[in-house]
């Protein structure tokens, strides 16, 4: 093989990075909310007067409270989601059994939309059409640009949201647990993981890591100084 077939068949045979947001979207948002949140709750907590374990407590119960409020949202959504792809599957695989010559005429005007002379098109179409399964799982993926193979799955997309709004919701926790005093340690530490979570998911989405770092840590701090000034102004009205 000469250096210059390989180098086509380098440049055809790639691969592309997932673009439909399946992980990346709910990891994100739950390591992101989880510590900007809870970063936020304690620092307000601190503006108001509190320390020690009162701070502890007050980051533990806000790690749990979102933590299962994350995880109820994505499973009541992906289970609404997945519940209402298989009920217009079922749409489809009747509609496949009562009237297949009006959905084969269907599949073969999809790909002259696409193109497809009318004759190849009929001709493709009849050829997927011959196997009931097959012709399924054409229909839905043309039609409701889904795999039926691979939905979703709501306990899978809960146990990810609550394990990643816990694990961001720990980070600004961690310096009250081993006895700091002040607010500082933990928005040192909140401020390193808004920056390396956000620079990976700049770098995962093509971003320069101090874009995506940079974003993080201005959202974080924004968050934070706005409910630590909040808390100040209860704590001295309250005193």
């Amino acid at each position: 093989m000469t250096a210059e077939v390989a180098e086509t068949q380098s440049e055809i045979h790639h691969s592309h990075r997932d673009v439909t947001g399946g992980w990346l979207r709910p990891a994100t948002f739950g390591v992101m909310d989880g510590l900007v949140s809870n970063f936020a709750l304690v620092a307000g907590v601190v503006g108001g007067g509190a320390t020690g374990k009162v701070v502890i407590m007050t980051g533990l119960a806000g790690l749990v409270a979102g933590a299962c409020s994350m995880a109820s949202g994505e499973f009541t959504s992906v289970s609404s989601q997945t519940e209402l792809m298989k009920a217009e599957i079922e749409v489809e695989r009747r509609e496949l059994q009562i009237h297949p010559e009006e959905e084969e005429r269907e599949l073969a005007m999809m790909y002259e939309a696409k193109g497809l002379r009318p004759e190849l098109a009929a001709q493709v179409a009849r050829e997927l059409t011959v196997n009931a399964d097959v012709a399924l799982d054409v229909h839905v993926r043309e039609e409701l640009g889904v795999d039926p193979n691979d939905l979703p799955s709501p306990w899978l997309a809960a146990g990810s949201s609550f394990a990643a709004f816990a694990l961001g919701a720990l980070v600004p926790l961690i310096p009250f647990i081993f006895g700091a005093g002040s607010v500082l340690p933990a928005l040192l530490l909140s401020a390193l993981g808004l920056v390396v979570t956000g620079g990976i998911v700049g770098k995962i989405t093509a971003r320069p890591f101090w874009y995506g770092g940079g974003r993080q840590l201005l959202l974080g701090g924004v968050s934070a100084a706005v409910t630590f000034a909040i808390g100040m102004a209860v704590g001295t009205g309250l005193s």
